[in-house]
């Protein structure tokens, strides 16, 4: 993937996960005012928001990190995306945003927790076949 094409993806995760949070997508005036309410070091202009909202630039890690804090979304995903995104967009299809905020609530969760919820999965999945 070009640097075109990780900033475009970094956008679309972002608008995903403005919408999922309530959020416009599209105001870079609101992301600067609410990403400034929550950051502590120089703030973001509505400039810069407005590039990161269209493609044209990334944050530094330390706004990423605050962004997704403030989104509830993994800071890995929201740079990056992740390896199920990979395999849905190969198959045609994205994930939801029910799909985005279930893998960053996961995220959230040490270990032993994470295991647990994945066997509560397991268990709803075998039912929802049986139906």
């Amino acid at each position: 993937m070009n640097s075109t094409q990780e900033r475009l993806a970094f956008s679309g995760r972002l608008q995903l996960a403005l919408r999922n949070a309530a959020y416009s997508s599209n105001s870079p005036t609101q992301l600067a005012r609410e990403f400034n309410l929550r950051f502590s070091g120089q703030p973001v202009t509505v400039h810069a928001a407005r590039k990161w909202l269209q493609g044209e630039s990334i944050p530094t890690q330390e706004k990423l990190r605050a962004l997704a804090s403030w989104l509830e979304v993994p800071a890995e995903w929201l740079r990056f995306g992740n390896a199920l995104e990979q395999r849905a967009k190969g198959q045609g299809s994205a994930l939801s945003p029910t799909d985005t905020k279930i893998i960053g609530t996961l995220d959230q969760l040490d270990e032993h927790h994470k295991s647990i919820a994945l066997e509560f999965l397991r268990m709803l999945a075998r039912i929802s076949k049986k139906k």
